[in-house]
């Protein structure tokens, strides 16, 4: 039998699959779907200070070869889920991650207090990456602001935690901000990729883009984005210091490309698109899937092959 369990910042996953943040995780009813499904873990929606509507609907619609989206991080506020944190059962075998998405340091700081003085067993990632804020850079491609963010929130925060990072697309990039996640020890995981920024989907019927905030322009995510995904999950695989992980996510619609996301180095699968689309039920048949993989290639366990790519 395929061993697909884990460790992520020290705690342990009965298996490497978990919702990307962002999706079926923003009330207590979508979390307890993913409790009671196959997956390893579950993660919150990314939290920011107060509660937010986001952007204007329609926001999100599914493409040919994956999905195009604007949210504009809607959640409960971080109150709401600090508050499932601290009576979330830890006894269950699904570690809980929380994810906060603050709309400028100030407010990250203040949250990352407010976990920090609550002393909770979950793990916190901090996105450094949603693309569709107006008005909102991407903090993610600011190297210097990344790395006051980071000196400012890795002491306040003390425990390991990690990063939700944009899609870098230069080696350059790829250097420069695996640098920075070097120089900070409690630093334990970069989440890659958050969805590619900026795309824009237009029916050809009606000559009119199809989501509504941003005049079309918007978040792209599933299969299409597989190859730069993995990309960046072997960039940070090659680049990090030794114990710092890569969570893979980005174009998973099958145990294949989970597959291709550990062979490239991470550590854990989230899934976004395909879970938006297929439901909680995904995560039985794509864990059903990466164990016949594995069996059928030989391998016993995930450190087997993870971050074993072969290059010409």
């Amino acid at each position: 039998m395929a061993d697909l369990s884990t460790t992520i910042a020290g705690v342990s996953l009965p298996n490497l699959f978990f919702n990307a943040s962002g999706v079926w995780c923003q009330h207590e009813s979508e979390l307890k779907d993913l409790l009671d499904s196959a997956s390893g873990s579950l993660i919150t929606k990314s939290a920011t200070y107060e509660y937010r509507e986001g952007n204007p609907s329609p926001r999100y619609q599914p493409l040919p070869h994956g999905s195009i989206n604007s949210m504009g991080l809607p959640n409960e506020g971080y109150e709401y889920y600090l508050n499932y944190a601290k009576h979330y059962d830890y006894s269950n075998a699904k570690p809980l991650f929380v994810s906060l998405s603050g709309l400028s340091l100030q407010d990250n700081v203040k949250m990352v207090e407010k976990f920090a003085e609550a002393n909770l067993p979950c793990v916190l990632e901090v996105n450094f990456s949603c693309p569709n804020v107006p008005g909102k850079p991407q903090l993610g491609y600011d190297m210097e602001a990344m790395e006051n963010a980071l000196q400012t929130l890795a002491p306040i925060i003390k425990k390991p935690f990690g990063i939700k990072l944009p899609p870098y697309f230069d080696i350059a990039h790829f250097d420069a901000v695996a640098a920075i996640v070097n120089k900070f020890d409690n630093l334990a995981y970069v989440t890659c990729v958050n969805s590619v920024g900026n795309g824009l989907a237009i029916d050809f019927e009606t000559e009119t883009a199809v989501i509504k905030p941003k005049d079309g322009f918007g978040g792209l995510g599933g299969q299409m984005i597989l190859n730069t995904a993995l990309a960046n999950v072997n960039a940070f695989y090659r680049r990090l210091s030794p114990g710092k992980q890569v969570i893979g996510v980005g174009g998973v619609t099958s145990g294949k490309e989970a597959f291709l996301h550990v062979l490239a180095g991470a550590s854990a699968v989230q899934v976004g698109t395909q879970l938006k689309e297929e439901g909680p039920s995904f995560f039985a048949r794509v864990k059903k899937e990466l164990e016949e993989i594995m069996q059928a290639k030989g391998y016993k366990s995930l450190s087997d092959f993870r971050g074993k790519v072969k290059t010409l």
